[in-house]
């Protein structure tokens, strides 16, 4: 496929400067004028986020261009396996929800290492202000800007340091100028574009391809199921049921960006509603971003890297404007993912490092200004980290994305599942999983990624390494903690849930409902 630039008009740059004007007015309105006098709100909104804010800006944080090529990518490659990222997920969306969050909330708390230091102490906060700091910095600012990065610069045929810096530069406003707010308000208007967007290129395929049932019969019949084969070379069934969790528990119930739109959550209901809203948001991830892949793998059989699927049918398929309309929404949705991991890696750092160990008496206004000089440094920071990741080709950004977070995932599962549901769990045990557990989980994911590389060496697929890692740190929490004969701390009304806190009718009625829905679609997406 040539150059993306290449097929744009001038209408088409025409939409993409409109929005992107219209998208800096509203900001600024957000947070100079709406917002004028609202610095308490810089970090979690006031506490003012409704359901619909929540969920759709949770939604908005997880999907981001590089999930858009990834997952049409691994659609055109093995069907919609890739899907239990995006359904499975549901479960640990409902943990959080009825589990997590009403901790969360009762203990009145701005970022998690605050949580867990009400738990365990100021040491096991440090350790955990320090590690999130590094997940954001890596896994959502870094990786994040190189995907999106890579997209710019074919779409608008820029140099990757100027398709960086740009796309900074736009997120970096949201989150310095106005916090989570901003991105919040924003984050409701880009995915509903999304939606319509990604709809509307499924539509385009489907009919050109024929309809359905003509995909169905030139599909492989594996490309519908969600369960492959226990020695299939991509995605296993053992590797899906036992691995996913560790990177679901992690990924849904203790990460600072992805939790913290709960936190600014107006009430505990509101928290529990956007959580399950989100749940059903998930459900469109697999017809609105796998789905084009297969239908490329129909229309473009021909096609040689499997990466340029997703943008290969926007080319082929969209007309003019509607060409320049898919590429905004999708800077959108990159604006939107790095804007909030910016607002969190500066809530962190304020919060748990400065104010914390450093200016525990700083004013709201100078705790506000740190932020703001926070999120410039990383910015700048990520930009750089960015760069360096330029310089590695011949990767599968889906597989590299995922195997990541999944190496990442263990330590921080381990101490939040022990921490909130086991009261003998001990301060020196969580310390040690954050620290010796951290280094053996990134140690072997570094042999396995860069050192020992899988595919020449016979690793186990990364999921099922996560799980074993995953194990292992259980093992050492309970051996730890039961062997610490040091006293401690009773937290009962830290980890008891206030009966008035339970789920009411409402929250309970639309649980059940989705994961009615989501039991039916494994049910019907298994056995082709």
């Amino acid at each position: 496929m040539g150059q993306i630039s290449s097929f744009l008009e001038p209408i088409d740059y025409g939409v993409i400067i409109g929005y992107l004007i219209l998208l800096v007015g509203f900001g600024y309105y957000i947070s100079f004028i709406k917002n004028k006098k609202t610095d308490a709100s810089y970090f979690v909104a006031g506490n003012t986020l409704g359901w619909t804010s929540i969920g759709l800006n949770m939604w908005g944080t997880n999907v981001g261009p590089s999930m858009l090529i990834a997952s049409a990518s691994i659609g055109f490659t093995t069907g919609i396996v890739a899907g239990n990222f995006a359904w499975y997920a549901f479960v640990f969306i409902l943990l959080l929800a009825v589990v997590f969050s009403p901790r969360y909330l009762g203990a009145n708390v701005v970022t998690l290492p605050e949580f867990m230091g009400k738990r365990f102490g100021d040491s096991t906060r440090n350790i955990l202000a320090w590690y999130t700091l590094i997940t954001i910095l890596i896994s959502w600012l870094s990786l994040t800007l190189f995907a999106g990065g890579i997209l710019v610069q074919q779409l608008l045929d820029m140099p990757m340091y100027l398709s960086v810096i740009l796309m900074v530069i736009l997120s970096g406003f949201f989150a310095a100028a106005g916090g989570l707010k901003a991105i919040a308000y924003t984050n409701v208007f880009q995915m509903l574009l999304l939606i319509g967007v990604s709809l509307l290129l499924v539509i385009l395929g489907i009919n050109k391809a024929g309809g359905i049932e003509h995909i169905y019969n030139s599909t492989p019949g594996s490309y519908w199921n969600l369960f492959l084969p226990a020695d299939d070379s991509n995605y296993p069934w053992t590797a899906i049921i036992l691995g996913y969790p560790i990177m679901g528990v992690w990924f849904w119930c203790t990460d600072q960006s992805m939790v913290q739109s709960i936190l600014g959550a107006k009430n505990l209901k509101q928290g529990q509603l956007g959580a399950n809203f989100i749940g059903w948001l998930k459900i469109l991830d697999v017809p609105l971003f796998i789905l084009p892949g297969i239908v490329c793998f129909v229309l473009f059989p021909e096609l040689q890297n499997p990466d340029e699927a997703y943008m290969t049918m926007v080319t082929q398929l969209f007309p003019v404007g509607l060409r320049g309309l898919i590429i905004v929404v999708l800077i959108a949705a990159l604006i939107s993912t790095i804007g909030s991991a910016l607002n969190s890696l500066s809530t962190v750092f304020t919060m748990d490092v400065y104010v914390k160990k450093y200016r525990p008496d700083a004013s709201q206004k100078r705790i506000v200004k740190t932020g703001r000089l926070v999120t410039l440094f990383g910015s700048i920071l990520a930009v750089l980290i960015t760069l360096a990741i330029n310089s590695i080709k011949g990767l599968n950004l889906f597989d590299i994305f995922q195997s990541i977070l999944g190496f990442i995932a263990p330590p921080m599962s381990v101490v939040f599942l022990f921490g909130v549901l086991w009261k003998k769990t001990s301060t020196k045990a969580v310390n040690l999983v954050l620290t010796l557990g951290t280094v053996l989980s990134l140690g072997v994911g570094v042999l396995y990624l860069w050192v020992f590389p899988n595919g020449e060496y016979p690793w186990p697929h990364f999921l099922l390494l996560s799980f074993y890692i995953f194990v292992a740190l259980c093992v050492m929490v309970v051996a730890i903690s039961l062997a610490d004969k040091t006293v401690q701390e009773n937290h009962d009304e830290l980890l008891t849930i206030n009966p008035k806190a339970r789920p009411d009718k409402q929250v309970k009625l639309l649980w059940v409902l989705l994961t009615i829905v989501m039991v039916l679609l494994y049910i019907f997406f298994n056995g082709h």
